[in-house]
C-alpha cells in the first residue's frame, strides 16, 4: 500500500524496470507510435498515482488519476483496482486482464495477457498470492485461493484451489502442480 511519496517513487521505479531494456530511440518510437507497450507503461504509472492519492485521501487528485487509468484501461482491456499488487508489476501484452478489488498479489508479478484474478461469483472471496507470480497467457486464478511465493502458472491454466508450496509450476484445467 503506497502511503508516502518515497513509496510511490519506489513502486513506479520497480514497475518500470521492464521498460529499461528499450534504448532511448526505441522508447521514442514506442511513444510516437502509441505502441501498446508505451500505453501499458502509462497505465501502470496512473495506477500507482491513483493508489497513492486514494491512500492519502486527496480525493480530487485520486479521481483525476482514476479517470486517466480507466481511460487507458478501456483501450488496453485492463480492469485493475488500486492496492491489489505489490511493487514490480509487469504486464507484457495488452488484452483482457481483470482483477478483483479484494485480490492481493505480492511483489514482482508478471502478467502475459488474458488473465483473471477474481472470485467464483457465488462468494466475494478473492485470491491471495505471494511474491514473484508469473501467469501465462489466458491463465486464471479464481475463488478462495492462496498461493505462496515463486509460483508459475502455465498458459490457459485455471487455478481453483490453494497450493501451500513455494517455487512450483501449475498447469491444466483445473490446474495441478507439475513441478517443484
Amino acid at each position: 500500500m503506497i502511503t508516502t511519496k518515497q513509496e510511490l517513487k519506489e513502486y513506479i521505479e520497480r514497475d518500470m524496470d521492464f521498460f529499461h531494456h528499450f534504448s532511448i530511440k526505441e522508447q521514442v518510437i514506442l511513444r510516437l507510435t502509441q505502441d501498446p507497450s508505451w500505453v501499458i507503461k502509462r497505465y501502470l504509472f496512473f495506477l500507482r498515482k491513483e493508489e497513492y492519492y486514494f491512500n492519502t485521501h486527496k480525493n480530487l487528485r485520486y479521481l483525476y488519476y482514476f479517470r486517466k487509468k480507466n481511460h487507458l484501461g478501456n483501450r488496453l482491456g485492463f480492469k485493475i483496482p488500486h492496492n491489489c499488487f505489490g511493487p514490480g508489476l509487469t504486464i507484457y501484452h495488452h488484452g483482457e486482464i481483470i482483477v478483483n478489488e479484494k485480490a492481493r498479489i505480492g511483489a514482482n508479478c508478471k502478467l502475459h495477457g488474458g488473465n483473471c484474478i477474481g472470485n467464483k461469483g457465488r462468494i466475494d472471496i478473492a485470491p491471495r498470492i505471494g511474491d514473484n507470480l508469473d501467469m501465462g497467457i489466458g491463465a486464471k486464478v479464481l475463488g478462495d485461493v492462496k498461493l505462496e511465493d515463486n509460483v508459475t502458472i502455465g498458459a490457459g491454466a485455471v487455478v481453483i484451489k490453494t497450493y501451500c508450496d513455494s517455487s512450483i509450476v501449475l498447469a491444466g484445467v483445473p490446474a495441478k502442480k507439475i513441478s517443484k
